[in-house]
């Protein structure tokens, strides 16, 4: 710990590597076995929140890893990545995507990856894969953001509110109020609330906490609050895709209206699992998530 700062531990059980890139230093963690047995590397995306980082998609990290390369990417402003003062958008995250795409060709060969998102990060999986759909053999989403009834089914743009960001960046409370929004007991009350439950994952807790604590940690949740990240488009996103699609969703919690989902069941690239969880399946029900997905992975050529 350095001058009250927490260190970061590993966020998931790989190799760790930091690259520059277009879209700031990039952090992520890759892990598998020496030969893969033809299975394409998968991507996995955390999701955007207060304390992001890649340490929520532990679960499947660890479990893909034994079979084949798995890497995860933090995105920027989270984890080991780059949390400069600056402005964080889907256009930034989405580049980010673009730009561990690039890696993993360098690293493991030219050929389609199987990508899997948690929540807001669908959408900048879905951009990318709109704007370079070679890239991947397949799209995994889980607990999507763009699905409600609410969800606005064309559009341009983001849903930022610039007076708030200003509010938030700049009064004399921006660290404060972060830290409160960061404490232990506000995270308890959204994990609570993610699950839909009290029986959260206490490691997760913990995580979330100490990499809230890291310098900069603030900056990108406060685009995130104030909207910036989040896309008019993404039903349209979603709409024209054409990779084979598998979406998973829970029934409990706060993040349950996928009213729109309705619209994709019946397209031939989507298949659409709703399980009786919250919004993170890949830890409450960590066996059925899996089998849904490898189910899905099977069919694929």
């Amino acid at each position: 710990m350095t001058a009250g700062i927490p260190v970061l531990p590993a966020a998931v059980p790989g190799e760790r590597h930091v690259i520059a890139s277009r879209a700031g230093r990039l952090c992520y963690y890759i892990s598998g076995p020496p030969e893969p047995a033809g299975h394409p590397p998968l991507l996995l995306l955390h999701s955007v929140n207060a304390a992001a980082s890649a340490y929520e998609m532990l679960p499947l990290f660890k479990y893909y890893s034994a079979s084949r390369v798995v890497c995860a990417l933090e995105l920027p402003g989270f984890g080991g990545s780059e949390r400069s003062d600056r402005s964080y958008s889907a256009r930034l995250m989405t580049d980010a995507v673009h730009e561990i795409l690039t890696e993993l060709r360098r690293r493991c060969g030219d050929g389609p990856v199987d990508a899997l998102a948690l929540s807001l990060s669908c959408e900048f999986l879905a951009r990318a894969a709109t704007e370079w759909p070679s890239a991947f053999r397949s799209l995994g989403f889980i607990s999507p953001t763009g699905f409600n009834r609410r969800a606005t089914l064309t559009g341009k743009g983001h849903r930022g509110m610039a007076p708030l960001l200003a509010l938030l960046r700049r009064g004399p409370w921006r660290r404060s109020l972060f830290n409160l929004l960061t404490s232990r007991a506000v995270i308890r009350y959204f994990l609570n609330k993610t699950w839909g439950s009290r029986h959260i994952d206490e490691g997760l807790l913990d995580y979330d906490w100490i990499t809230a604590r890291q310098p900069g940690a603030r900056h990108a949740p406060y685009h995130f609050v104030s909207g910036f990240l989040f896309s008019r488009d993404a039903q349209q996103l979603y709409r024209a895709l054409e990779q084979p699609i598998w979406m998973a969703h829970g029934s409990r919690g706060d993040f349950t209206d996928y009213t729109r989902s309705a619209d994709f069941a019946a397209l031939p690239n989507w298949r659409i699992q709703a399980m009786r969880t919250g919004a993170l399946p890949h830890f409450e029900a960590f066996a059925d998530c899996v089998a849904s997905y490898d189910a899905f992975l099977a069919e694929l050529p």
